[in-house]
């Protein structure tokens, strides 16, 4: 067996002590949890019939008689999302299979699952963020009825599957199979529409232009084909077990795809509390698989907005990671994916590249992942790395990945990697602490120093711009974005207008206590800053003028004023009423009041519980 790699080992063992005493407790409390058989027993004949009502004869009498597993279905469909219209035909799917399979499946509830690329600079936006820990509410909720054996989670885009992981946790005792509905096909190249979209910012072309090249870039069902936020998810389930293996970017409407569900629901039934083959994931989900989904992340070149969702998703499984365990897993791990933003293939050349098998069987081999690690397939993760093809009309066979890339410039091998280090950067100084997404960064722009400009709204960038105000080196400060501002919007719009300053030959950077999305690239943004401006954070100090250095080779942060002239400063504080009223933004006044902050994953739930309830000795059963 190939030996770890001794910074992967140094990183997973000081996960391990430090989440020692909350990890303990929260295995605890899904071993009392459990019940080594159908909690709808304990249910009252009452709350029986009520859970079973609406089912058919021969599923109320598998249900009534408790002989028989039911998966309870979570479901983020909508048909507004492009990523989720697929999922509508899913749960006839599974129901089909489960009862195929001396099984039974009802969709227990569904959550909401809202797109950043339709709220992308709109007010709408500010409540993106706080919609994950929305979605883990609602799956407890959906979970709530006692009634599963199993679960199986629809879903796919950027908040939603962290949400749903974070749901699912709080019932770590069940397994759970998540299922996505895989990428649209390729359109309008990810280079043209960016190139559009920046004649569109100089004023070269008009809305008609803009909106025809949108359209061919988002032209059917499926995820948006950029490595985003929402294929980096895909990527993170795969790696971490979660997903059937090799299945994760089969496109939807596709005979691939269907059989894929049908597995997934196999899979469901095969991981239940019946034995030597319990899968939960409350046990799936150990350290060793965030650290190789943090392997998978920095392989690829993944979003930055995993920086606050793994470390959520890691806490509701009792787990402590850190920004500085990113770190130094990106410092160790190499770059072997080139994909848009990173360059300029789709997740479908991915695919088609070698995929996640590829890439799994590739890391696995230079030491860089856990083997030794539970997923929802009976052999662990040896079935990982391996590709699944169609055998029969509703069955996959899975063969060896191949051993070298099916195209180079797309992905490569440990040995010839794009950059020795991973996607990712944390920067510290004397602003606070950072993240930087370099991976697509070319190394002449990792370092900048220049004046500051200050701005407290996005939209004064874009006027400034239009106005001709930002020619020049400069680093573009955009404060008061941070969680308890204003829930912490992607701040995707202004790409384009620092893009083609850049181009033109200034030195821009960006500094935010905000986001940026999961496409951010080229422009060196020092994002996810905290202390938050609204905490009276540093940020909250810098003014006009102000040189700041951003230097992401060596992850550094710093504005160059004496330390003796910036504490005396008073912080600014800025008025962000506005971005507290209308769009529905009124209900989230308790988000913003008790939300933590960026390097504690931005959630709303708090430190991870120490209080156990007390587990029987009966039901107190080994994990297979």
């Amino acid at each position: 067996m190939t030996k770890l790699n001794p910074t992967i080992q140094a990183v997973t063992d000081r996960i391990i002590e430090r989440s020692a005493p909350t990890r303990a407790a929260y295995l605890d409390r899904i071993e009392a949890a459990r019940r080594n058989k159908p909690h709808r027993s304990e249910l009252s004949c009452g709350n029986l019939a009520h859970g079973f009502a609406a089912c058919g004869t021969d599923e109320k009498k598998a249900l009534a008689k408790n002989e028989q597993p039911n998966i309870g279905i979570v479901t983020a469909y909508n048909d507004m999302l492009s990523a989720h219209q697929p999922l509508k035909d899913y749960p006839d799917m599974i129901k089909a299979t489960a009862i195929a399979h001396g099984g039974v499946a009802q969709v227990a509830g569904g959550v909401p699952a809202m797109c950043d690329g339709v709220t992308q600079g709109q007010p709408g936006m500010e409540l993106s963020l706080f919609s994950r820990d929305v979605i883990a509410m609602a799956t407890a909720v959906a979970l709530s009825h006692n009634m599963f054996d199993s679960a199986m989670f629809l879903g796919t885009c950027d908040k939603i599957v962290p949400g749903l992981v974070i749901g699912a946790l709080s019932f770590g005792h069940l397994p759970a199979v998540f299922l996505p509905a895989g990428p649209m096909g390729t359109g309008q190249t990810n280079d043209e529409k960016a190139k559009v979209r920046e004649a569109f910012a100089k004023g070269e072309i008009g809305r008609d232009e803009l909106l025809d090249s949108e359209s061919k870039s988002y032209h059917s069902a499926g995820t948006c084909t950029f490595y985003g936020t929402a294929n980096s998810n895909q990527m993170l389930m795969e790696f971490m077990g979660l997903h059937v293996p090799g299945t994760t970017f089969f496109g939807p409407g596709t005979l691939a795809r269907d059989i894929a569900v049908q597995e997934s629901t196999r899979a469901a039934l095969r991981c239940i509390d019946r034995g030597a083959g319990y899968r939960p994931i409350g046990h799936v989900l150990d350290e060793k698989a965030f650290v190789n989904g943090l392997v998978g992340l920095m392989s690829t070149g993944g979003s930055t907005n995993l920086t606050l969702h793994i470390i959520a998703m890691a806490a509701a499984g009792g787990i402590r990671l850190t920004w500085d365990d990113m770190n130094d897993i990106s410092d160790a791990t190499p770059l072997l994916a080139k994909v848009y933003p990173n360059g300029s293939a789709d997740v479908n050349a991915m695919e088609a590249a070698g995929g996640l098998p590829f890439l799994i069987d590739q890391l696995r081999g230079a030491g860089f992942l856990h083997p030794d690690v539970m997923t929802i397939t009976e052999n662990g993760y040896q079935d990982y790395g391996q590709v699944a093809k169609i055998a029969t009309p509703d069955t996959l066979s899975f063969e060896a990945a191949p051993t070298q890339s099916l195209m180079p410039e797309v992905l490569t091998t440990p040995e010839q990697p794009f950059q020795s280090n991973g996607g990712l950067k944390v920067l510290t100084g004397n602003l606070g602490r950072s993240v930087i997404k370099i991976s697509a960064v070319a190394p002449e722009h990792r370092v900048v120093e220049a004046p500051a400009k200050v701005f407290t709204d996005q939209n004064q960038i874009q006027a400034a711009f239009k106005a001709g105000e930002l020619h020049g080196d400069f680093v573009c400060v955009l404060r008061s974005q941070g969680p308890k501002a204003n829930g912490m919007p992607e701040l995707h719009k202004l790409t384009p207008p620092l893009s083609i300053l850049q181009k033109l030959g200034f030195k821009v950077a960006l500094v935010t206590d905000g986001r940026m999305s999961g496409a951010s690239g080229k422009v060196p943004s020092a994002i996810h800053l905290t202390p938050e401006a609204i905490d009276g954070g540093p940020i909250a100090k810098i003014r006009d003028g102000d040189i700041i250095r951003l230097d992401a080779e060596n992850g550094a942060l710093e504005v160059l004023v004496s330390a003796a002239e910036f504490d005396a400063r008073a912080a600014a504080v800025d008025d962000v009423s506005q971005s507290h009223i209308l769009m529905g933004r009124e209900l989230f006044s308790a988000f913003r009041a008790t939300v933590g902050d960026s390097e504690t994953g931005a959630g709303v739930f708090g430190e991870p519980s120490l209080t156990v309830p007390v587990a029987s000795e009966t039901e107190k059963v080994v994990v297979g």
